[in-house]
């Protein structure tokens, strides 16, 4: 199955991409696709820190919802957007 990873602000420049097609075995989860995402190198921005220590810090959205439960099953064609904290007032 294929999934759909927006990134923003950080996360874009730590990922070296905004947007990207994952394909995921049936049934993985949110911490499944964290791992994957974790384990592989990626060409960065200059001066921009490693995907996986953006991550930690990272708030997430499947299919414009707050992912809650990262355990819980994607489904082909969901979209996860990547939300590393925001400042400003």
């Amino acid at each position: 199955m294929v999934i759909t990873l927006r990134y923003y602000a950080a996360a874009c420049a730590a990922a070296g991409v905004d947007t990207e097609k994952l394909e995921v075995p049936q049934g993985a989860t949110l911490s499944f696709v964290l791992e994957r995402l974790a384990d592989g190198d990626r060409p960065t921005e200059p001066g921009s820190p490693p995907l996986t220590d953006v991550l930690r810090r990272c708030s997430f959205l499947v299919n414009e919802i707050a992912a809650k439960d990262r355990d819980r099953p994607l489904a082909d064609g969901d979209l996860v957007d990547v939300l590393p904290p925001f400042a400003g007032g």
